[in-house]
């Protein structure tokens, strides 16, 4: 694979060489994590910076739907907007159903938008391993919006929150009550708050609900990077397509400020430092996967299992033989 020629056409805008170059960043090959990591470096100057929302909400609360509507309007203001759907996969067989692209058949079409279904394999935190790599070529592609949909779990799901620089939560109508904007966890990493659904007989209980998770915001504590009157919660239709515009103009009020105060470049900076981190735990992971290390992994798993150590002595003297130097 030429991958001078890849990230020049990746640069140029060019699709199939932008689908081709996610597959790569995806591959576990050995071979495959070389090349991706050169190509990352040639597009490291690429200078382009889309605007990076991540989407999180539980299951079937209309993720797909909202994006579709969203997306079509972004792409009717002239804007190229990249979808990165998460999907789940299997824990027997490791397969994903990657469906969403078909659901979102009207944005499939759409010569502005790119779609790129990925299963979720064994991560955590409702995205794949490398979503961020997979950003960052949509980024370098030229695209205006990334939309990043996770795989929709729940409480937990807030690594979303480390790749993105807005925040989305949707959230149906009679979720929850207000108690639940106050719980640890994704609700306080949220920087907007939509409640879908909201028409026909589901419009007043939607409207109700806004208002629950509006007052449940207002007592969480207030967050250095944001403006007065967020995080807010508003009301949208996915189906009707209504609400859409006031949710765009909010994430651009919101996006603008944290430019102009510097809370923008400084959260980019502290999630590149987090996705160092991670890469670095990956490594020690992989090293302890690998030969002398695997098998003594083994060994020590059987004492263990067996009941002649404990699991912390097991370990301890796991990174003692294998990562002293």
């Amino acid at each position: 694979m030429d991958i001078s020629d890849l990230a020049t056409r990746i640069s140029k805008g060019e699709r199939r060489a932008l689908a081709r170059g996610i597959t790569l960043v995806e591959s576990a090959r050995a071979d495959h994590r070389d090349q991706a990591t050169e190509l990352l470096a040639r597009l490291k100057e690429h200078g382009n910076t889309a605007l990076r929302i991540g989407l999180s909400g539980t299951p079937g609360v209309g993720k797909s739907t909202f994006i579709e509507a969203f997306g079509m309007m972004l792409t009717g203001q002239g804007l190229r907007v990249a979808v990165l759907a998460v999907d789940p996969s299997s824990a027997r067989s490791g397969g994903s159903i990657l469906g969403d692209k078909t659901r979102m058949e009207r944005l499939s079409r759409d010569p502005h938008a790119f779609i790129r279904p990925s299963p979720s394999q064994s991560t955590l935190g409702g995205v794949a391993r490398r979503t961020r790599e997979a950003t960052f070529l949509c980024e370098a592609a030229g695209f205006d919006v990334v939309l990043i949909e996770t795989v929709g779990v729940g409480q937990s799901e807030t690594v979303v929150a480390e790749l993105s620089d807005l925040f989305v939560l949707l959230l149906a109508p009679a979720g929850g009550d207000e108690l639940q904007g106050v719980k640890r966890g994704i609700m306080e990493m949220a920087d907007i708050i939509l409640v879908n659904k909201a028409d026909g007989e589901l419009k007043a209980t939607a409207t109700r609900t806004c208002a629950d998770y509006a007052g449940a915001l207002r007592l969480l504590r207030k967050r250095p990077q944001d403006p007065p009157g967020f995080p807010k919660a508003l009301t949208v239709s996915a189906l009707e397509e209504a609400g859409l515009a006031q949710a765009w103009d909010e994430m651009q009020a919101l996006a603008a400020w944290r430019r102009d105060n510097g809370h923008f470049d400084a959260r980019r900076r502290a999630q590149a430092r987090y996705w160092f981190g991670e890469e670095v735990r990956r490594a020690l992971l992989a090293r302890l996967d690998t030969g002398e290390a695997r098998a003594a992994m083994d060994r020590l798993s059987e004492e263990v299992a067996e009941g002649r150590m404990l699991p912390a002595e097991a370990a301890r003297e796991m990174l003692a033989r294998h990562l002293d130097d």
